[in-house]
């Protein structure tokens, strides 16, 4: 009697095109299916498409799920927060987010007012909010604004925040920048973080301008590359984001002090003029933008994936990290000045500030001092840049160029040169830019710091801490 498999192996043998080889075909295309079926019923967009009550649903028309949503080059993630007219958030809120390839998907607010959806597909997308499932009593501060456009991508993030109001209608503008005791308390709070976080950055372009006279234009890029490097650990390599703040700071202080030996210190040996230098900073602030655009895109990325929690506190409603990195700020700014004030070290660096041929004959060494002020300079920058990243929801190529308008404007106002005095034009800074708010929409309020700028030039130049001069 021939064994069963006996024909199937002479059948191959051979060549033959017979019944054997449609069954091993069969048996193939069988496994493919079977792999492909597994594969789909554990996908997210198949658990949708299985819950959803439509007998014409497919895995793109469903209501998602409340999961958090994370990035990957396959997919992107359309995401935000609802929260109420008490600034809390909202939960069991529907989101229609509909979009490309005749997609449609259903977010609901979990306890902390976030929904998600995940999107395979870059395009633009509608998000929309059921007004029906909002809780009684609330509604949108603009009902012509329940439906928004957004444009998704793959590998990346796009937010969306809804507020809720008590009020019933379309918010007009007069309403919309109605000033109240509840808002203007939460913006100061908001301009105490503000100030806060430009300070880590402000005091090292203080110390800078101090030792060498050197108004740094390429400080800003110290802080985009701070964020830049915090996205690449933390989002890209799964890092922890303790452990990314640490390496991060100190390879951004590794560059200040890379950038003094390599250029500054060279420079200053052949004699080179202020101004010189200053277009010297120019040019390398615009070659750093280029560089962080060529391999980070220009697109906004985020630090961490998913909408932060908030917390309420005092009256004012906040974000997790911005209390983290406030009270890391104010702890890293203490202890600078202490440094500045109780070492050694310190001291001989304020000397160089007050007078560098009087310290250099004194015996103190002007190039080292200069070195370190420049390290410290770029690590505070770097963990400045690492703080906005994470209390901004994103950092870009741009970010410290924009923000560089408001480090002049804190260390002309505190004193050129003072770290003190950087640390105190800070806060001012930060609180009315961000009382601005208040009258002001959007980024109008940064131009506050311009006119700040021009009046602190026409009425007191040497700003709060300087000494007035006489020159010529």
């Amino acid at each position: 009697m021939t064994p069963p498999g006996s024909a199937l192996r002479r059948g191959l043998r051979r060549g033959a095109p017979g019944r054997s080889r449609l069954v091993l075909a069969a048996v193939l295309f069988l496994a493919f299916l079977a792999t492909f079926a597994v594969d789909w019923a554990v996908s997210p967009s198949a658990e949708a498409a299985t819950s959803t009550s439509s007998p014409s649903a497919t895995s793109s028309s469903a209501p998602a799920s409340n999961q958090p949503c994370t990035v990957s080059p396959t997919n992107g993630c359309i995401q935000g927060t609802i929260t109420d007219s008490d600034r809390e958030p909202v939960s069991g809120v529907a989101v229609d987010v509909s979009g490309p390839g005749g997609f449609a998907q259903t977010a609901t607010t979990a306890d902390t007012g976030r929904w998600s959806v995940r999107v395979t597909e870059a395009g633009s997308y509608s998000v929309t909010v059921d007004q029906g499932t909002l809780p009684k009593g609330q509604y949108l501060t603009n009902a012509a604004d329940a439906k928004r456009t957004v444009t998704a991508s793959l590998n990346a993030n796009v937010g969306q925040i809804f507020q809720l109001s008590d009020q019933q209608g379309v918010v007009t503008n007069d309403d919309a920048t109605s000033v109240t005791p509840q808002r203007a308390w939460q913006q100061f709070a908001s301009g105490i973080r503000l100030g806060l976080l430009i300070a880590l950055a402000s005091v090292g372009l203080s110390l800078i301008y101090g030792t060498t006279g050197l108004s740094s234009f390429s400080h800003g890029e110290q802080v985009t590359l701070g964020g830049l490097l915090a996205y690449l650990f933390a989002n890209q390599l799964g890092w922890n984001i303790w452990l990314t703040g640490i390496v991060v700071t100190l390879l951004c202080a590794a560059t200040g002090y890379l950038q003094d030996a390599a250029i500054w210190r060279p420079l200053r040996r052949r004699r080179i003029s202020l101004t010189q230098l200053m277009i010297v900073t120019i040019g390398l602030s615009i070659a750093a933008q280029y560089a962080f655009q060529y391999f980070f895109g220009a697109s906004t990325v985020r630090i961490q994936q998913g909408n932060p929690e908030t917390v309420r506190f005092a009256g004012v409603t906040l974000t997790v990290q911005s209390y983290v990195a406030m009270a890391i700020a104010l702890v890293v700014l203490v202890a600078t000045g202490l440094f500045l004030a109780k070492t050694r070290f310190g001291r001989a660096t304020r000397a160089v500030s007050d007078n560098p041929a009087l310290a250099s004959a004194s015996g103190i060494d002007v190039d080292r001092v200069i070195r370190f002020v420049w390290t410290l300079a770029a690590g505070l920058a770097g963990l400045s840049g690492v703080m906005l990243g994470l209390v901004l929801n994103g950092v870009n190529w741009q970010t410290g160029l924009q923000l560089l308008l408001l480090m002049f404007a804190s260390v002309t106002l505190g004193g050129l040169g003072t770290a003190y005095g950087a640390l105190v034009g800070s806060m001012i800074i930060g609180i009315v830019v961000e009382l601005t708010n208040l009258v002001l929409p959007g980024d109008f309020k940064y131009a506050t710091a311009l006119v700040i700028l021009i009046l602190i030039l026409l009425f007191r130049p040497q700003g709060i801490f300087g000494r007035a001069e006489r020159i010529g």
